[in-house]
């Protein structure tokens, strides 16, 4: 590993940091934004959901861009979305022209994910592919736990329109890293040949320390007849329908902890910001979890790591609910075990889709699967919504979301994984 994939991988790891704020950034405004509109659960819970449903469409399209026209593009093209769907958010006056732009702001980061993916499993050497990929996962909760403590500052001095303002002038800061910094990788110049491509391949290799090459590899089989559709044939299609639910299941259980915290703590009786750190403590159990998740693959299956992640996650869900505690101190520690569980299952399942997918579908494959998977995703917060309005427990609520996870790690048994490089 060079410092030029060093870096590569770096910046991809911050993007993941700026999408677990982003996405993140409407559970930390909630509060505020409940409390200014005077809005119900139900529709806080749609709300909620909006730029998760925008990650869905995001990931599946944009996804396929990055296959198409390259994956620095893809991700410049969604910094830009992104920009303007959060400074245009703080410019709004009701719940539908909010929600139009945290729409906005999903297809931005939908697209992302499937690009950084696709860019730290190309950058990364083989022998440090799984710990970078378990890296670039922790960037969400890193980022998260970042936008917490900046959130919580932010909430003691203004109202919840300054966290949107936040998020907007980091993202524009990655601009021009990612120009600089983030080259289009060799395995896609291989795969999109052109007449300049050994050329093409060579600066790469300097620019990263490595000696040139005379020559490129002959074109595979699977390169000369590659489609964007082959994730839906017959030989993937086992594997793109396994990992899709997966992820879907897992996210429904994933996002009720990431989006409900900070309302169920407020409703409890404590303050936003106190409800904005019990948030942080979940995702700085998820930055743990997934960092220690990718050396445990080093050494343990990855498929059989994952699995044990899920039904952690499955069990730790139903516990926060069911143990529910009255002190910050109770809420903060059952968020962050929960949190460590379910960032780990995350990464085992970003580890899969680089792993499962050939490179000239990775991006396309990995944002099928985060697209499709992002609807378990945006039904988890209004699902809860509604179960909550239904005059269910906490208890009860959380043992129903939680069985996300465990109806994945069902589905992870029944996949034979193939490794790719």
């Amino acid at each position: 590993m060079s410092k030029g994939q060093v870096a590569a991988v770096a910046i991809m790891v911050g993007l993941n940091a700026l999408d677990g704020f982003d996405v993140l950034s409407i559970s930390f405004a909630s509060p505020g934004i409940a409390a200014d509109w005077g809005i119900d659960r139900v529709a806080l819970g749609v709300v909620l959901s909006m730029e998760l449903i925008g990650m869905a469409i995001g990931s599946v399209v944009l996804g396929g861009v990055a296959d198409r026209i390259g994956r620095r593009h893809a991700i410049l093209g969604c910094l830009c979305i992104m920009v303007l769907g959060m400074a245009m958010a703080t410019q709004a006056q009701d719940v539908l022209t909010l929600s139009l732009w945290r729409v906005l702001t999903g297809l931005g980061i939908g697209g992302m994910l499937a690009a950084i993916n696709a860019v730290t499993a190309e950058f990364a050497n083989a022998r440090y592919r799984n710990v970078a990929l378990a890296i670039m996962v922790i960037g969400y909760p890193l980022g998260a736990v970042a936008g917490g403590l900046v959130s919580a500052w932010l909430l003691t001095m203004f109202d919840w329109h300054a966290i949107f303002w936040f998020g907007c002038l980091a993202t524009a800061a990655f601009l021009p890293l990612v120009w600089f910094f983030v080259p289009e990788p060799v395995p896609f110049l291989l795969v999109r040949r052109r007449p300049d491509t050994l050329e093409r391949v060579n600066r790469l290799l300097a620019r990263c320390g490595h000696p040139p090459v005379d020559d490129l590899p002959p074109t595979t089989r699977e390169e000369a007849g590659a489609s964007l559709a082959d994730i839906l044939r017959p030989g993937l299609l086992a594997t793109t329908l396994l990992v899709t639910f997966a992820y879907f299941a897992h996210l429904v259980s994933f996002y009720f902890i990431l989006k409900w915290v900070p309302k169920i703590v407020v409703d409890i009786g404590f303050p936003p910001p106190e409800a904005a750190g019990v948030l942080v403590w979940a995702n700085l159990g998820g930055a743990i979890g997934g960092g220690v998740f990718g050396f445990i693959v080093q050494r343990l299956p990855l498929q059989g790591a994952t699995v044990a992640a899920l039904l952690g996650s499955w069990i730790m869900i139903a516990l926060f609910g069911a143990f529910g505690a009255t002190t910050l101190t109770g809420l903060s520690a059952l968020a962050f075990v929960s949190g460590l569980f379910t960032n780990s299952a995350v990464s085992g399942l970003y580890t899969i889709f680089a792993r499962a997918f050939p490179t000239h579908v990775r991006a396309t494959g990995t944002g099928f699967a985060i697209g499709v998977g992002r609807g378990g995703a945006a039904l988890s917060p209004i699902v809860a919504g509604m179960l909550f309005e239904a005059g269910l427990s906490l208890a009860m609520v959380s043992t129903l979301i939680a069985s996300g996870s465990l109806l994945a790690a069902i589905a992870l048994l029944f996949m034979k994984l193939r490794m790719r490089g």
